[in-house]
């Protein structure tokens, strides 16, 4: 049966990509066909493909629908900078509406599991008037959450889980993502997350010097069968 996420962050850099990677990875290892969608990335370089964000790479690769980049990232832009920013620059109109168009391609595809990564928090702007997290509602996809995790990351996290719930959509799990090596009191962290997050961790991935996919995907594979 065909399933499909949301997967999104507590804030820039928690790892939505390692962890998204990570998850593909260990679907196809499963036997499943797999298919990401990174809609919105800022921080691409030019190659002579054209630009290239190597988020959306790092999706392809572990990808086993073979679809043109520019149906996986529709939208890409060279500065790393907020979307909505990077957008204007490029002269660039971003709209719930046409994400979600670029996104019926890929759902269409009906891989056995398919995740579409948003960029950046949950609600990041796209416009003056709507948000990436406008997208996902429109989707109605479940959620994953990727707790980025470091000094400050339970309130992140809860607050992100809280906006989630309030917008209507289903919190599948999430996954802690140590960022930081030097987080203190990681044990206390992780416990007062499972104790407090509204919905179940599905894994929790240790900092890791080099996190490929296929080295996320031993700390993911024990995610339920029903949701690869």
């Amino acid at each position: 049966m065909a399933q499909a996420f949301f997967i999104t962050g507590t804030d820039t850099d928690a790892g939505k990509t390692s962890v998204a990677a990570g998850l593909l990875c260990a679907a196809k290892q499963q036997g499943c066909s797999t298919l990401a969608m990174k809609p919105v990335a800022s921080g691409c370089e030019m190659t002579e493909q054209g630009l290239r964000n190597s988020d959306a790479l790092a999706l392809i690769a572990q990808s086993t629908v073979p679809l043109p980049y520019s149906q996986i990232n529709p939208y890409a832009f060279a500065p790393a900078i907020a979307p909505h920013i990077a957008a204007q620059e490029a002269g660039v109109e971003l709209s719930v509406a046409g994400l979600y168009r670029a996104a019926q391609v890929i759902l269409q595809e009906q891989a056995d599991f398919t995740l579409i990564e948003g960029a950046g928090g949950w609600r990041v702007p796209i416009s003056a008037t709507e948000f990436l997290s406008d997208f996902a509602i429109t989707l109605q996809l479940p959620v994953i959450l990727v707790v980025g995790v470091k000094l400050g990351c339970i309130n992140h996290a809860l607050l992100s889980a809280q906006a989630i719930l309030s917008d209507g959509l289903k919190l599948a799990g999430w996954v802690a993502n140590v960022v930081d090596p030097h987080c203190a009191r990681l044990a206390e962290n992780l416990a007062t997350l499972q104790q407090l997050m509204p919905a179940p961790c599905l894994a929790e991935v240790p900092h890791l010097t080099h996190a490929n996919a296929e080295h996320v995907a031993e700390y993911v594979k024990l995610i339920p069968q029903s949701m690869l």
